[in-house]
């Protein structure tokens, strides 16, 4: 009788054996002529669990050609779906095969900026979950990378596509049907996990600690930290700024078109018991200049329970409020309201941007006819710049002044390894 991890190794060889040599021959999405609709696309899927697991299923109906993951038995499973998948714990060796039309990203933050680079130098569209890196530096590489590659691109950010909501509120801000709007407050409810260090401790053998770890600092093993929990480390993920922020800033960055801020200072507290840093509770105060016909806008965070004076009056555990001359807006994933200074009921405009086909089914009808989507990298890199920007002041403990045209917070030489980390040895970020 088999062991549990000789049917995993068994199982992850079949999926192997079956595609063992060239993937299914076509040529490139990007030819000349058009491609057809019915003509499935080879796609990559690195990570395939939880999150990877909801955006392998959202492109599962095309032939999922590869399938990449550290831990075998998550590997394993997926393999059962796709049986004629290659499968590989190193995504690095993606990027040697031939006849890939797409490339899915779903590791955790630390791990994302590689493979993504990986797949524009290859001129390999790609969709990644959010945020979209885990550094300044690797936003801006990103960035240039995606503005050379020319492909179809698109975060993880499914509030952007999946609902509605979003649409009509753009809509009604943009109308001025409120006013102009200079004060913005975002709160999301939840706060962080505590997590311990150990000294020394072994992975589970069905993992690849090493390639898990990527170009993070070598720390031991612990469950605090690995699945789901990564997010709560500065090594790993954002804390909860960096898990909800693209969310949730969406809607301002998308309503009021913002750019990069110039100012930003946070405070926080800890709040928990854990050997992680990220902060239970925490307030983001951002400057945003004028541009176009658009105002200044301040912009506040909280997380964890802080939220701005009057929130309660509201109910809503999370959301976004926008505060314009003629009246405010609050709105979450789903619903939102409009209360004008009149006292006047405000009456629904008519819809005037077209509601998407799906959020990952942007991303793959843009392979296909070249189109682009609604959270393109261009797009999703200046919006998880300014989440990175957040923490930043916010670990730092001062307030900054941003230069975005140089990647720079002024005067402030702490900030420099946390806008730019250095990898681990063996692991380099493709340049533009």
């Amino acid at each position: 009788m088999l062991s549990r991890r000789e049917f995993i190794q068994a199982a992850l060889a079949a999926g192997s054996a079956s595609s063992l040599g060239l993937l299914p021959a076509r040529r490139s999405v990007f030819a000349a002529e058009a491609r057809s609709a019915n003509d499935k696309l080879n796609i990559a899927v690195i990570g395939v669990a939880a999150r990877g697991g909801a955006n392998l299923n959202g492109v599962a109906h095309e032939n999922i050609a590869v399938l990449c993951d550290i831990d075998q038995q998550r590997l394993a499973e997926a393999a059962a779906r796709f049986p004629s998948a290659r499968t590989l714990a190193d995504f690095r060796e993606i990027f040697e095969l031939p006849n890939i039309d797409g490339v899915v990203v779903s590791t955790p933050d630390h791990t994302h900026a590689i493979p993504v680079a990986m797949a524009l130098s290859k001129g390999l569209p790609v969709y990644c979950e959010k945020p979209l890196t885990h550094s300044l530096y690797e936003a801006r590489t990103l960035r240039k990378l995606n503005a050379q590659a020319q492909v179809p691109t698109q975060m993880g950010n499914q509030i952007h596509s999946d609902l509605s909501n979003y649409r009509r509120v753009v809509e009604v801000i943009r109308s001025g049907a409120i006013g102009a709007v200079e004060r913005v407050h975002v709160w999301q409810g939840n706060g962080v996990r505590a997590g311990q260090r150990v000294k020394e401790a072994a992975p589970p053998d069905y993992v690849n600690y090493d390639l898990w770890l990527g170009p993070a600092p070598y720390r031991p093993f612990h469950e605090s930290h690995f699945h789901f929990n990564w997010r709560y480390w500065w090594d790993f993920g954002g804390g909860q700024l960096g898990d909800f922020g693209c969310h949730y800033m969406d809607l301002p960055f998308w309503a009021l078109e913002l750019g990069a801020p110039t100012t930003i200072a946070a405070k926080g507290e800890k709040g928990h018991d854990g050997d992680n840093e990220c902060p239970m509770r925490m307030q983001v105060d951002y400057q945003f200049p004028a541009r176009g016909g658009f105002p200044g806008v301040h912009l506040t965070w909280y997380h964890g329970g802080w939220q701005p004076e009057g929130a309660e009056d509201y109910k809503m555990g999370s959301a976004v409020l926008f505060e314009g001359t003629e009246g405010r807006l609050i709105a979450d994933y789903g619903t939102h309201k409009v209360f004008l200074s009149s006292g006047k009921t405000f009456e629904p405009l008519r819809p005037s941007i077209a509601d998407s086909i799906g959020h990952h089914k942007e991303w793959l009808h843009a392979i296909r006819t070249g189109e682009s989507t609604g959270s393109t990298f261009e797009y999703a890199c200046g919006l998880t710049e300014a989440v990175h920007l957040g923490n930043i002041a916010y670990r730092v403990n001062q307030p900054i002044t941003f230069d975005a045209a140089n990647l720079k917070c002024i005067d402030c030489p702490t900030a420099d390894p946390i806008i730019r980390r250095e990898y681990r040895e063996g692991w380099t970020l493709p340049e533009a």
